[in-house]
């Protein structure tokens, strides 16, 4: 154990400017305890290889929160990737969070008291598209509906009525959500998803209990929807949440992973197995 409640995962490639932006959120969160663990896999020099980023790193180190820099080569897809950061953690908590997502101040420690009180195995901050802030879309609002209690397991797949979750997350919903709501300061709401993007705080043993990424092995290394597989079997075992308000701003960058035809849930969700299986020493 690291004597600390959250190790925060940060998988990067080619986004020297955004890790910093994300790098800076962190940075601003209070609580609970965490650390950082950045995994590099850029063409060239690392995303974190620059003064901003170090700045970072440097004001995190110095309010406790240490910083971890690894470079991970070669390539092997982005499941692989999230498996060798899930690998690192230690703590009991782990917060996946993509490297074009900045946190307000708060946002950490929303998520674990959710965590904590939910018991169930993630809890989520849909990323927000504030370009979109303009953009209302009350028709995919429509799916909203909050958990009472608990979560309980679900089961999630394409064409499924709990799939229809999907548009929630788009754009600027989130944020339009949580205005609908009119939250008081210290407030939050559970919801039910099909799945959470960006950031998302696990019980780590629910997750490795799942698998974790493991499965990245029976996929092709160009491939996406890793981050919904594992969601939906976690989501299976324990239960998941979306809160609002989220908290968590989409740096709106253009995409690294442009060849999205492979979806990890089309290929083994339901134990199809219908590609080429990656090994270790490929």
């Amino acid at each position: 154990m690291t004597g600390h409640e959250v190790d925060v995962l940060v998988p990067t490639r080619d986004r020297p400017a955004e890790l910093a932006t994300t790098l800076a959120g962190l940075a601003a969160q209070d609580g609970p305890s965490f650390r950082v663990l950045v995994s590099d896999q850029s063409d060239g020099p690392p995303s974190y290889a620059n003064p901003p980023a170090q700045a970072m790193a440097s004001a995190l180190r110095l309010r406790g929160r240490p910083v971890i820099f690894d470079r991970h080569l070669p390539r092997r897809g982005l499941a692989e990737h999230r498996a060798h950061l899930l690998a690192m953690a230690r703590s009991p908590h782990v917060l996946f969070l993509d490297d074009d997502v900045w946190l307000e101040p708060g946002t950490l420690a929303r998520l674990h008291r959710a965590i904590r009180v939910l018991r169930c195995g993630f809890v989520g901050a849909a990323v927000q598209g504030l370009s979109y802030v303009d953009d209302v879309r009350p028709g995919e609002l429509e799916p909203y509906e909050e958990w009472a209690d608990a979560p309980c397991p679900e089961r999630v797949r394409p064409g499924s009525p709990e799939w229809r979750r999907w548009t929630l997350h788009n754009a600027a919903n989130p944020v339009h959500l949580a205005q609908r709501l009119a939250l008081r300061p210290g407030e939050w709401r559970a919801y039910k998803v099909a799945w959470v993007g960006g950031c998302v705080l696990y019980d780590r043993k629910v997750l490795e209990s799942v698998g974790g990424f493991d499965f990245w092995r029976d996929l092709p290394p160009e491939h996406a929807g890793e981050d919904v597989l594992a969601q939906w079997r976690v989501m299976a075992a324990r239960g998941g949440a979306g809160i609002l308000p989220s908290g968590a701003v989409h740096l709106e960058s253009p995409t690294t992973v442009p060849d999205r035809r492979v979806q990890a849930y089309d290929v083994i969700a339901d134990g199809r197995k219908r590609l080429t299986p990656q090994r270790e020493t490929d």
